[in-house]
């Protein structure tokens, strides 16, 4: 197919994975309907300022740090949450700068991530089956028929929480939310435990203090406070499974070709829906906005090379984003591979590390999580197949909370299984923590700067 036999319903024509069986069409119909009528949530500037953004990310002159809840629900609208998400991704932003020399494009699962795909489309319980929970968007978590239904009303809900959302993060963004003069206030304390090796955390702590150092000379030089310099960026992500929604804020903009999804700057496919004459792929072939693709370790050079000519066929800087996501065990063989196959093919896409989805395992008690030390050596992985092939990782991407939350084990923090009884807050899938986090950020660091 052309871009000529596209539009933004093309995608009814396809097979479509994780789609919702409504129970009234009808309902979904008229809150399509309206969603489309509404105002959208994005700009066509914004997302053209990231893809360009991007497609430095691809050459190596900036680096992507994507990050945010696994599935947000519409409960975590709310100031301190929505705060702590925006502080752990500009904190982390700020030492992988420091650390990696090079301005970090921030982008956050957040303001529309309320849809999640499900290894089975139902669930049983004590003999009782019902649809699985696929967020927020559309149905409740709790197992009972009237939680499960899908609701079309929650296309509704999902597009008014996602502008709250968004509102009051340009809101703190315009405001200089984050005191960045103080790093040493971080809240560090993994530092101290004991459980790094002291090479590593003086090299820590040596970034920490480098940038107090830096933001000092900055203002000195500039006489203006660093708020005051210039606007932190921050755009948005949320994969795009749920097309009725996704395409009804596709739209046309005045002077510009072609279509935009105007719900976030980056939408992404998932594992489960990237098959190629899938509707999800069709979808996302006509739309201007960077995409992403996540990657799983089957995927092979020849299924990978044909969704970037579907997805891609003009090589435009900035636009594709591999999502990789194999798995510490996996990712030397699976790698190297998709690499000499994009290096062959002369495309230079945005290679991204997503150590989380690969990594989980099922506690005795029956409980997901994922293990930190296992994320850690598959950056660490990545980072050294992309150096050994003359390749550029361009970012990473996790799933992780501002929250003292206990739901992946390990790190410095030394969070155990028996922890996660009473620190896991996540509706579906595992994130890291605070602490967690930051670590993460000053490992990947370190991991970079290498020779």
């Amino acid at each position: 197919m052309t871009a000529e036999d596209w539009s933004p319903t093309s995608w009814l024509g396809k097979p479509a994975e994780q789609s919702i069986d409504y129970p009234d069409p009808a309902a979904l119909a008229a809150a399509v309907q309206r969603l489309h009528s509404l105002p959208p949530l994005v700009t066509s500037w914004e997302i053209e300022r990231l893809r360009q953004r991007l497609a430095e990310a691809a050459l190596g002159k900036r680096f992507l740090l994507q990050g945010g809840d696994c599935a947000e629900t519409f409960d975590s609208c709310a100031p301190d949450q929505i705060t702590n998400k925006l502080k752990i991704l500009l904190q982390m932003s700020l030492v992988l700068s420091q650390g990696i020399g090079k301005p970090i494009i921030r982008v956050g699962r957040f303001a529309g991530q309320y849809a999640k795909p499900r290894t089975s489309l139902t669930e049983t319980i004590g003999g009782e089956t019902l649809p699985s929970y696929f967020g927020d968007l559309v149905n409740s978590p709790g197992f009972t028929p009237e939680a499960r239904r899908p609701d079309p009303q929650r296309l509704l809900d999902g597009y008014a929480h996602a502008s709250m959302t968004l509102n009051f993060i340009r809101a703190l963004m315009s405001g200089g939310f984050a005191d960045l003069h103080h790093p040493e206030y971080w809240d560090l304390a993994f530092l101290e435990r004991g459980n790094l090796a002291p090479a590593i955390r003086d090299a820590y702590l040596a970034i920490r203090g480098s940038i107090a150092s830096s933001i000092d000379f900055i203002e000195r030089i500039c006489e203006t406070p660093i708020n005051e310099l210039h606007r932190v960026e921050f755009y948005t992500s949320h994969e795009g499974l749920h097309l009725p929604y996704e395409s009804a804020l596709t739209r046309r903009v005045p002077r510009r070709e072609g279509h935009y999804n105007l719900g976030c700057h980056l939408p992404w496919i998932g594992e489960r829906t990237r098959q190629a004459d899938g509707a999800h792929i069709e979808y996302f072939r006509g739309i201007r906005n960077p995409l992403g693709v996540k990657i799983g370790p089957k995927a092979t050079p020849d299924e990978l090379l044909r969704l970037a000519d579907t997805l891609d066929p003009g090589a435009e800087p900035g636009r594709l984003l591999l999502i990789c996501r194999f798995g510490a065990g996996k990712v030397e063989a699976a790698l190297p591979p998709l690499l000499e196959a994009m290096r062959a093919s002369g495309r230079r896409p945005v290679w991204v590390c997503d150590p989380m989805h690969g990594n989980t395992i099922t506690t005795a008690s029956g409980r997901k999580t994922r293990p930190f030390e296992s994320i850690a050596r598959e950056v660490q992985l990545t980072i050294d197949l992309h150096r050994a092939a003359g390749s550029v990782l361009g970012g990473v991407h996790f799933e992780l909370t501002g929250d003292k939350v206990a739901e992946c084990i390990g790190g410095a923090s030394q969070v155990t299984e028996a922890d996660l009884a009473s620190g896991y807050e996540s509706p579906t899938d595992p994130r890291l923590n605070y602490e967690q986090s930051m670590e993460l950020a000053f490992a990947i660091s370190e991991r970079m700067n290498r020779g």
